[in-house]
């Protein structure tokens, strides 16, 4: 489908009439290119830069480029590339590709850039997709998600599961050969113990992919704030029971408390955790009080949302407000946040910041209006989880429940005692699905799923 022989340009940045725009080039002959372009060649040193004008042909004449070059093949696509950083005149850009073809490229094709730097090893399949999802990013959720799978959250344990698998295999296949030497390289206990985890694994990442694939899953929404902020009675009153203990004195709720109920139209969990404590280093804090606060930190870090409570009868408000502002962004994981200002039919006067809700879990004001903005922000992202994401999660869906079930095949085989000829050849299947997900294995009718869908330049 593609000839990585050739060198490609494409114009990188937005279709759109901008104030700077890009272009770009790869390919084995990209210095030669670069040199018909008068740009000066420095093969034998790392990335550098240049400025200077390049000829594009009347009417436009000389056009002034800032040119980086990457000459070796340290470079994203793994050959030598270069950028031209110009004015971002669709025109001008569209005259400065001509040119460069004229000295030697070829017009790239839709995703050719990235699925160079994925058969150049740069990316897995999964980063090469997440490189979509980045570019076609419309909110925070959507780019967070993309962001996160591009860093390898996706791709790393899964490689980790594709190894264990293969160190299994090597262990059941070495049994295989000394088999008439008595040697035992696994137990069956052991090779049980090991498929379990391996599959529990696998699991997780499917019910992670099905979710992004616009699976319904519950949400789960924790309740953070200072001790005595009135996250207890907030979790009752959402949940429209009494769940949680609920007192005067600071520090009730020590261990995390969830319940399961419905807003709007979605299931949620909500999760009333442990008020906020300094645990730093010479702070005077139980063991129990460090352990709770270790259990909060982790739900807020599993969250979709998280509801920030401060009470606004506090004298020092603002301040406490400033705290928890900063504990949200030095915990931020890609959930969603949601200030709320507790207690207000106790205060004579209330004046929040923007975006704060004021709300009260004894005469229940706020209460409705709260609900409606989770309810608005589970749908937003709901929305932006069925972005480009989610092709990783649609192409790979059916190969990791391929995966599942032969890993599920082979603890079966094991514990009936069939013959570890039989749990080779189910764990080498599980090996070869996991490795067609990462791109470890592909055909070009997977690369073709994958890159069709990118624009030219990417």
């Amino acid at each position: 489908m593609f000839d990585f022989d050739d060198t490609i340009v494409a114009i990188a940045s937005p279709t759109t009439p901008a104030p700077r725009g890009i272009i770009r080039i790869s390919g084995p002959d990209a210095l030669h290119v670069l040199s018909q372009l008068t740009v000066p060649i420095a093969a034998d040193q790392g990335a550098y830069s240049v400025e200077l004008d390049i000829d594009v042909g009347p009417p436009i004449g000389a056009v002034p480029t800032r040119v980086l070059v990457w000459p070796t093949n340290r470079s994203y696509t793994g050959q030598p590339s270069a950028e031209f950083h110009t004015y971002g005149s669709l025109p001008l850009l569209a005259a400065l590709v001509e040119t460069v073809i004229s000295a030697g490229a070829r017009a790239a094709r839709p995703g050719e850039f990235t699925m160079r730097a994925f058969l150049a090893g740069r990316l897995d399949l999964t980063q090469a997709e997440a490189v979509l999802g980045v570019i076609e990013a419309e909110g925070r959720g959507s780019l967070d998600h993309a962001l996160r799978q591009l860093a390898g959250n996706l791709s790393k344990p899964l490689e980790q599961m594709r190894a264990a698998m293969l160190d299994l295999l090597a262990d059941v296949e070495a049994g295989l050969d000394f088999v008439d030497e008595d040697i035992e390289f696994i137990s069956d206990q052991e090779l049980i113990r090991r498929l379990l985890d391996l599959r529990e694994q696998l699991d997780q990442t499917r019910t992670l992919l099905r979710q992004r694939d616009g699976g319904r899953a519950n949400v789960t929404i924790t309740l953070r704030g200072e001790p005595n902020a009135g996250k207890s009675h907030l979790v009752n009153c959402l949940a429209d029971h009494h769940v949680a203990i609920v007192a005067d004195v600071a520090g009730t709720t020590r261990d995390v408390v969830t319940v399961e109920t419905s807003i709007g139209r979605h299931q949620v969990t909500l999760v009333d955790t442990a008020g906020i404590e300094d645990t730093a280093e010479g702070n005077e804090l139980d063991e129990l009080a460090r352990k709770s606060q270790w259990q909060a930190s982790r739900a807020s870090r599993d969250a979709h949302l998280r509801l920030w409570c401060v009470d606004c009868t506090r004298a020092d408000f603002q301040a406490a407000r400033a705290r928890l502002e900063s504990a949200a962004d030095d915990n931020r994981q890609g959930a969603m946040d949601i200030w709320v200002a507790t207690k207000v039919d106790q205060a004579s006067s209330v004046a929040l910041p923007a975006g704060w809700l004021p709300t009260s879990s004894v005469s229940g004001e706020g209460i409705d209006d709260l609900r409606v903005v989770i309810a608005d922000l589970i749908d937003q992202r709901d929305r932006e989880e069925t972005g480009s994401v989610i092709g990783t999660a649609a192409r790979c869906r059916g190969t990791l429940e391929h995966a599942s079930a032969a890993t599920g095949a082979a603890i079966e085989l094991t514990e009936h005692r069939q013959g570890h000829e039989l749990v080779a050849m189910e764990l080498r299947t599980a090996v070869q699905c996991l490795g067609e997900v990462t791109g470890a294995i592909y055909t070009d009718d997977i690369l073709d799923r994958v890159f069709s869908r990118f624009c030219i330049g990417k």
